[in-house]
């Protein structure tokens, strides 16, 4: 995989459906069939949850698929004397899972599923017995793993100054709060990525520095954005998640195996959930306030370089949950890394952006991820320390995952778990 260097975007969008596109195969079909029943589940994925969803699908089928390849190790229990196909395994697989996660669309996912195996001539494969039990093997090794929890904790923060609180125009409460408490993919626990140091100090140089950097930069009227800067945070605002996996669908259109794409998918979205775990983990311990209250309350922070604007707004709409640390920039190196891992940093491959109908193209996969850190300040929604931290938070996921999980196996026919 290290030898391609030219990546073209690939973009799939509409309803939870399925039609054969040109150059896809059943790691990228599947993950766009994914994607929408991730957009329209219930309840809503707030946050970085979305991707425990993700992580879950692909670790099931990059399993399904190395039941016959034996080319890396599976993540769950290795399945023996695979027969059939392993594209209809793949497909069962995260069939499966994401019926487990959103029954509430089991009939069109069987619906699907049955004419996607059809399209392919592929119904009653014994491939699809193998695909079912990757999923079951998935699935029961994330059982009481703290998502989805039936009494939540409804979380608003505080009042004190750097205190993180409901941000207008919702005042809604911190989004999943229980996130930052859930079982990692990869990591032995989230406190391996634990930032430090902590946010800085509301008296101190650099948070004078973010401050008025944000302040400056990410207001919605009146700011000292370029019209550059100004492209670049429109152009990221769309769904950041759904974003990222089109990008990994861009670049798997170009990958001619289903087993490498299985593990390019699996290994990309367990270190972005465990990424998210972790952000989730810092945003509720640190509970460090977003610039839109920072400079609404600046004159009562302590600090006498802060001037405050009760009426300052961000450029886009914050989200609800707290600063420290950035989510969006903790999943996307996440995403980012794990490319470059696998395919050298330096290498062509395209964004595109739904809200602006757009496409960017880029270099290296750092790039995108130092993007990141800026266009957060731009958008008026995140302080740069939370964005530097969170980059770092990233791209030990990806590290961590690429080196502990679904391995070579260097030509050995059995694979073995990688837990």
């Amino acid at each position: 995989m290290k030898g391609l260097r030219k990546l073209a975007g690939w973009v799939v969008c509409g309803c939870v459906s399925w039609a054969s596109p040109s150059g896809a195969d059943v790691v990228t079909d599947w993950n766009a069939i994914a994607v929408q029943s991730v957009l329209s589940g219930v309840p809503s994925r707030g946050g970085g949850s979305a991707f425990l969803d993700f992580a879950m699908v692909h670790l099931a089928i990059h399993d399904a698929i190395q039941a016959f390849e034996g080319r890396y190790q599976s993540y769950g229990a290795a399945i023996p004397n695979a027969t059939g196909s392993p594209v209809a395994a793949a497909a069962s697989a995260a069939h499966d899972v994401l019926v487990d996660r959103f029954p509430a669309q089991a009939g069109s996912l069987d619906t699907i599923l049955h004419d996607y195996l059809a399209s392919l001539g592929l119904l009653g494969d014994p491939g699809v017995a193998v695909g079912q039990d990757a999923a079951a093997e998935i699935i029961a090794l994330r059982v009481g793993d703290g998502s989805w929890p039936s009494n939540p904790e409804v979380f608003t923060g505080g009042t004190e100054p750097g205190d993180w609180r409901p941000t207008p125009p919702a005042f809604a409460p911190m989004a999943v709060p229980w996130l930052g408490a859930v079982a990692p993919f990869a990591l032995e626990d989230c406190a391996q990525l634990f930032p430090a140091p902590p946010p800085p100090h509301l008296t101190s140089g650099k948070y004078t520095q973010d401050y008025n950097e944000v302040k400056a930069l990410g207001r919605a009227t009146n700011s000292s954005r370029t019209p550059e800067q100004t492209a670049l945070a429109l152009f990221y605002s769309d769904n950041l998640i759904v974003q990222g996996e089109r990008t990994l669908r861009g670049v798997a259109a170009t990958v001619d195996s289903i087993g490498d794409n299985g593990r390019l998918f699996a290994l990309a979205n367990m270190a972005a959930a465990d990424a998210a775990i972790s952000a989730w983990n810092a945003k509720r311990y640190y509970n460090f306030w977003r610039p839109i209250t920072a400079i609404q309350e600046g004159d009562n922070d302590g600090n006498p370089d802060t001037a405050g604007d009760p009426t300052w707004l961000p450029f886009l709409g914050t989200p609800p949950y707290p600063e420290y640390t950035s989510g969006a920039n903790n999943f996307t190196n996440a995403f980012m890394r794990t490319l470059a891992l696998l395919f050298g940093d330096r290498t062509t491959f395209t964004v595109t952006s739904t809200p602006v109908n757009q496409a960017k193209t880029y270099e290296r996969f750092s790039d995108m991820a130092r993007d990141m850190v800026e266009v957060r300040i731009y958008q008026g929604i995140h302080f740069r320390s939370a964005d530097v931290v969170a980059r770092r938070q990233g791209r030990r996921a990806a590290d961590w995952a690429f080196s502990h999980f679904l391995r070579p196996l260097h030509g050995r026919r059995s694979a073995s778990s990688g837990r």
